[in-house]
């Protein structure tokens, strides 16, 4: 992967696996933006980001983003990336093609202007075809995603491991439905990594030397 162009990294992970904050600290490290599900729903339900308004604004612009995002910045009420929390996003069962097609393009318009760090979203397929893209995957074990989400959010065990099985079916199905692939096929990413064997910030490191490396 070059650096010094423009780059795309997805990360597609497992709930209670930490990938989300790896994908924040790498960010960091890159000094790069990090898009996340709950960012990307917030900024089209807040601006009305439809399939057809996107069109209209790709009409007008070649890159609608770039503009987009200076129009956002000039709003008293632009607040990125706090757009919406995490606990708000819409869940992945209930994505409709329209959702998913209006966010495949957001993402499509903010890799066309800058460098990233994706989480989810079925980055690895949107951007297959990129040039210059990294796929990431992280996963671990059952027990470590339970202790994880128990100790986040204070629940009991029960209700973690109940979360952590609605959300790993709910994810599969989306990606099954907008990809024709499983999220768990390893052959969709360049790099898979076990979070319950090392640290965030030792994965953090990993990630930054195969970068540089690569």
């Amino acid at each position: 992967m070059k650096l010094d162009e423009k780059f795309v990294i997805t990360i597609n992970r497992e709930l209670g696996s930490g990938g989300r904050t790896i994908g924040e600290k790498l960010a960091q490290q890159l000094g790069v933006p990090f898009y996340h599900k709950a960012l990307i729903q917030g900024l089209k339900e807040k601006y009305q980001l439809t399939t057809e308004e996107i069109e209209r604004l790709k009409g007008q612009k070649h890159n609608w983003w770039a503009d987009f995002k200076r129009s956002l910045k000039m709003m008293p009420s632009y607040a990125a990336p706090q757009v919406i929390s995490s606990k708000d996003a819409i869940p992945d069962f209930l994505i409709t093609d329209d959702i998913f097609h209006s966010e495949t393009e957001i993402l499509k318009g903010i890799v066309a202007e800058e460098s990233c760090v994706i989480a989810g979203r079925s980055g690895f397929f949107v951007f297959r075809d990129h040039p210059n893209h990294l796929s990431i995957l992280i996963q671990a074990k059952k027990d470590y995603r339970i202790s994880r989400l128990v100790e986040k959010r204070g629940i009991s065990r029960e209700e973690a491991e109940q979360i952590i099985n609605e959300v790993d079916e709910g994810r599969e199905n989306y990606v099954k439905k907008y990809t024709g692939s499983s999220r768990y096929d390893t052959r969709n990413y360049d790099i898979v990594l076990n979070a319950d064997q090392h640290s965030e910030d030792e994965i953090v490191d990993i990630l930054m030397r195969y970068i540089k490396k690569s």
